[in-house]
């Protein structure tokens, strides 16, 4: 199995393959957790090995609370792979924050149900922090890219996560502005802590598709995918770009996150 893997890439919506990577080849990773969302695809990137596994599955069969993602992160964790880039779709909190532009969250408010959230099992507790979920040095390199496309990024976003499949009620929506959150979506959480659990550094990037009910415009699947078929090409040229700006070595905490974590 392959060992050396350096960056991981999940597909969100509307991105199932990355189209990206030179020589790609298809494997299958069994982990103690079941199986992953999908078969994963490894491949070369300008000289970097990049692995690419669509979160929902090549055929978006898999609903986000139904997401396995603790073999998700652990067949990454397995492959090698360091740094974990993550596009997701989401919708907007806030009026400027408008469908087609693009968010970097900073921050999270978790809202899920019944999802497993950490690696924690019996005999063993992890107290992870995450009082900065993000990796500051993958941030950092999104941040450089993002100054360099002319598509409109809101920066230090908090991303309310929610439990899906169904959208908000108009209820729920206006509650979640009253927190001053920007974005919602279904998948950051736990895939963003599980990843600082398995020392990886982790970055979300979010293309905002609708505004949340809270706007009195219903919410539907078609709109979501007819925005996101939009920004497909926006969203790859980034990957594109990101790649060749995260440095060939990590100098962040992430990889000793366990440090304090665990009694």
């Amino acid at each position: 199995m392959e060992k050396d893997v350096e960056i991981g890439i999940f597909g969100g919506t509307g991105i199932y393959d990355s189209g990206l990577l030179e020589n790609p080849k298809e494997i299958i990773v069994d982990t103690p957790y079941g199986k992953p969302s999908d078969s994963i695809t490894v491949g070369i990137f300008k000289g970097r090995k990049i692995v690419f596994l669509p979160r929902h599955g090549k055929k978006h069969t898999i609903p986000p609370h139904m997401i396995n993602y603790r073999a998700n992160i652990w067949a990454f964790k397995e492959l090698g792979v360091s740094r974990i880039i993550a596009p997701s779709a989401v919708g907007s909190l806030k009026q400027e924050i408008e469908p087609g532009h693009f968010a970097l969250p900073t921050q999270f408010l978790d809202f899920t149900k019944s999802r497993i959230g950490s690696f924690s099992e019996e005999g063993r507790v992890i107290h992870i922090s995450v009082a900065d979920p993000f990796c500051p040095e993958l941030q950092n390199s999104i941040k450089k890219v993002i100054n360099e496309h002319d598509d409109k990024i809101h920066q230090d976003c908090t991303y309310v996560c929610i439990e899906g499949p169904r959208f908000s009620t108009k209820a729920e929506s206006k509650f979640y502005r009253t927190t001053n959150a920007d974005i919602i979506g279904m998948t950051l959480v736990p895939e963003c802590q599980l990843a600082r659990e398995a020392q990886m550094c982790y970055a979300s990037i979010s293309t905002v598709t609708d505004y949340d009910v809270w706007a009195e415009k219903p919410v539907t699947a078609k709109e979501v995918l007819e925005t996101l078929g939009k920004n497909v090409e926006k969203t790859k040229k980034i990957l594109v770009d990101l790649i060749e700006k995260i440095p060939t070595t990590r100098g962040c905490k992430c990889s000793a996150a366990l440090a304090e974590a665990e009694f």
